[in-house]
């Protein structure tokens, strides 16, 4: 049986933010957007789990599924899930297109900005969770604390970035994009104790949510990789401490216990 912590990754973002949840106390007042747990010691596991904060939007971008990612010489491709820790009043996630755009009208949009308009700009609040396929013309609003799980590629193309003096990616991004609207309903997990977010019919990996009281112990994973994400709480897995706030890899069985009460995502694949 085999626990690691994963190593915290503090990421600068034109979009981050100064002031950080207590869990991450070291951002130290730089414009931290995201913090990412990858690893360990230079493996790159195929999830990447993400805590991402946020100030102002985030650009106007879509990733590639996995047969398009190796087509461009990629280990695969890049969906997604977001869950809402925290939301600002008023604050947004875009998510697909009002209506359906050709490649043209994409790239003009893309280009003339009326991108920013053609986005379904939903309201989203803490215990939102969505599921963000490859594909998916996407972006994150202004004033939102979310954890990402990941399939773990490194590849995003930019449509549009509000003027920001950053690389856009047209050619690429359109020829991946399905600018569409988004027809999944929203799930909000405030009041579930147990509940499975996503399957692996649905995904390209299997997502939990679990809560433990205090006092608890649990048998967390079997064969293959999970990763034990958790969101409250604090305790020993495999006799090594954990809190809220960190993100760990199992590799086999390890043993979880819980000294107060504790809600976290799982995450396999």
């Amino acid at each position: 049986m085999t626990a690691t912590r994963l190593a915290t990754k503090y990421v600068e973002k034109p979009w981050g933010r100064t002031n950080l949840p207590e869990s991450f106390p070291e951002g130290g007042g730089r414009q931290i957007g995201e913090v990412w747990f990858d690893g360990p010691d230079g493996r790159h596991p195929p999830l990447l789990v993400k805590y991402i904060f946020t100030s102002e939007r985030l650009s106007i971008q879509v990733h590639p599924d996995d047969a398009q990612g190796q087509a461009r010489g990629l280990p695969g491709g890049k969906s997604e899930c977001w869950l809402i820790l925290d939301a600002e009043p008023g604050a947004t996630l875009g998510m697909g297109t009002l209506k359906p755009l050709d490649d043209d009208a994409l790239r003009a949009a893309s280009l003339d900005g009326s991108i920013e308009r053609l986005m379904d700009w939903k309201p989203v609040k803490a215990g939102d969770f969505f599921y963000i396929p490859a594909g998916t013309v996407h972006a994150i609003g202004a004033g939102v604390t979310l954890v990402e799980v990941q399939q773990n590629v490194d590849i995003t193309y930019r449509l549009y970035d509000y003027g920001r003096p950053r690389e856009l990616h047209l050619d690429d991004g359109v020829a991946v994009s399905v600018a569409a609207p988004y027809n999944r309903a929203p799930l909000n997990i405030a009041a579930f104790d147990h509940e499975m977010l996503l399957e692996r019919d649905q995904a390209p990996f299997a997502l939990r949510l679990e809560s433990w009281s205090a006092g608890q112990q649990d048998a967390l994973g079997q064969a293959g990789m999970c990763w034990f994400i958790p969101l409250t709480g604090h305790g020993t897995i495999d006799g090594a401490p954990w809190a809220a706030g960190e993100c760990w890899l199992i590799e086999g069985e390890s043993r979880l216990t819980v000294a107060d009460p504790c809600r976290a995502l799982v995450a396999s694949c």
